[in-house]
């Protein structure tokens, strides 16, 4: 077999430690979604609700970082992670809706970090606002084309310059956690145990967290979408679970120790970033400006792991013959262009859209979430598929019941956070995705092939008829932005 180091080398691809797509796992899951994790728990859920959830979450997305390891053994030539595993197990238009769906979740999580970035800023800067003000997006705007400069010198420097970004903006997160706990109450942390008497029953207030855990999980397949970069097949499964584990721990030590500073409901009323005003509620008005330092830094890390993620999507599938051929190019520092290109020019034209938008921030967020969930679902299903048939086990392998049970879990657990995002999201996820197809319809003329099977145009049939439902319900005010 040719050494995956001799084979990346002579194709000319850039190679990555295992540290490093570790890095793209943390750097990708780690944004601005930690630094709102107090406030987003209070205002659904107390102790009780948020320890279940962050056991469901956990337990769903372990799974999943598994179903993800697990794909990298068995199924090796499949480089392009949630692309290539949908394209793998259900045809060509599924990997292209999946590859679109997933670069559409990317820009939009990106668009996000901008808002977020502006509206920490605009404490200090009212011109700014809330993230949603003419200065606050020109300023965006240009942060957007910086990182457009800088990935464009090369996928090794920006993975180099990730990794480093991983860790510096981690370790404010952990101190905030050491600070919290010398002045946890136990008192008060026993108060907020059941979130109150107005509160809403424990299932339900799991359910409204759901969305908020995807986001802050997003990323989990960051290893497997860059494992073209990897120096071996087993470093993108070792990567995804020292990242998963990692990133758990600090996310749930974050929402729970903030439980025992403040009441609930004085949480649940905190600015974002909240956490700023847990850690002020705990030392003092500096806590506030270490945590809005922190958040830009770890927010420009995840926004410079999240534009090298959607960029290898689109590569890939224009690579595999799923979209056009322009987006295949690179340049002789290993960047797909064209598709960077893309990724920017839509992060561009979402930021003008929030100088529209009633309430950007909380729909740039749910809109991250239940966008990804679909290519999260067909990567899952794939997993399923390819242990009930047995495809690249040998015969008596143990290890095949294993993965049966592990895939069947990951693939009913993100079919359950399709129900918790609700009927709303999944219309506008689609109203999103489907003018996607023009790009694959362009890509199968130019190889001159048939667009659809008749399975692949009842998908499309019914996944149009869904965006159509989408812009009647926002026309008529049912669905608003």
């Amino acid at each position: 077999m040719t050494d995956a180091r001799t084979a990346a080398a002579a194709s000319g691809t850039a190679q990555v430690s295992m540290l490093t797509l570790a890095a793209f796992v943390v750097g990708s899951m780690v944004g601005a979604g930690v630094f709102s994790l107090p406030g987003a728990f209070a205002a659904d859920t107390g102790v009780a609700g948020a320890l279940i959830a962050w056991g469901i979450a956990g337990a769903g997305m372990l799974t999943l970082a598994l179903v993800f390891r697990m794909l990298a053994v068995r199924r090796p030539d499949l480089d392009a992670g949630v692309f290539s595993y949908a394209k793998a197990g259900f045809g060509d238009f599924a990997g292209s809706f999946s590859a679109f769906g997933y670069w559409a979740s990317a820009c939009a999580g990106n668009v996000f970090y901008w808002v977020f970035i502006m509206s920490t800023l605009g404490a200090v800067f009212p011109a700014l606002g809330a993230g949603d003000t003419l200065l606050a997006v020109g300023l965006a705007s240009a942060g957007v084309w910086l990182f457009f400069v800088l990935i464009r010198r090369g996928v090794r420097e920006a993975a180099s310059l990730n990794r480093i970004v991983s860790i510096a903006k981690t370790v404010p997160i952990l101190v905030f956690v050491v600070l919290c706990l010398t002045v946890f109450d136990p008192a008060v942390f026993a108060e907020n145990w059941t979130g109150g008497t107005d509160a809403a029953p424990v299932f339900e207030q799991v359910r409204a967290t759901m969305l908020v855990t995807v986001f802050v999980f997003i990323g989990v397949e960051g290893a497997s979408v860059n494992s073209r970069h990897a120096r071996s097949r087993k470093d993108v499964g070792r990567a995804t679970l020292l990242g998963f584990f990692s990133v758990l721990a600090v996310f749930a030590s974050v929402t729970i120790v903030s439980y025992g500073v403040l009441p609930r409901a004085e949480i649940a009323a905190l600015a974002e970033p909240s956490m700023g005003g847990v850690l002020a509620a705990a030392v003092g008005p500096w806590g506030a400006i270490v945590v809005g330092v922190a958040l830009i830094v770890a927010v420009l890390g995840a926004y410079l792991a999240w534009t090298l993620m959607a960029a290898e999507v689109l590569l890939a599938a224009a690579r595999a013959g799923d979209l056009p051929r322009f987006l295949r190019r690179t340049d002789r520092h290993d960047t797909p262009v064209a598709a960077l290109l893309l990724s920017t020019a839509l992060v561009q034209v979402m930021l003008v859209v929030v100088l529209f938008a009633q309430d950007a921030f909380d729909v740039a967020l749910d809109l991250t979430s239940s966008l990804v969930l679909i290519p999260f679902l067909l990567s899952a299903s794939y997993a399923l598929k390819l242990t009930l048939t047995g495809e690249g086990y040998a015969p008596g392998d143990r290890s095949r019941g294993r993965d049966v049970a592990i895939s069947a879990l990951a693939t009913g657990y993100t079919a359950f956070l399709l129900y918790a995002a609700g009927l709303s999201y999944l219309l506008l996820s689609l109203l999103i995705i489907v003018p996607g197809t023009v790009l694959f319809v362009a890509a199968r003329r130019e190889r001159g092939l048939r667009v659809f099977t008749r399975v692949e145009a009842v998908v499309f049939v019914l996944a149009a008829a869904g965006a159509v439902a989408a812009v009647v319900l926002l026309a008529t005010g049912t669905i608003t932005l």
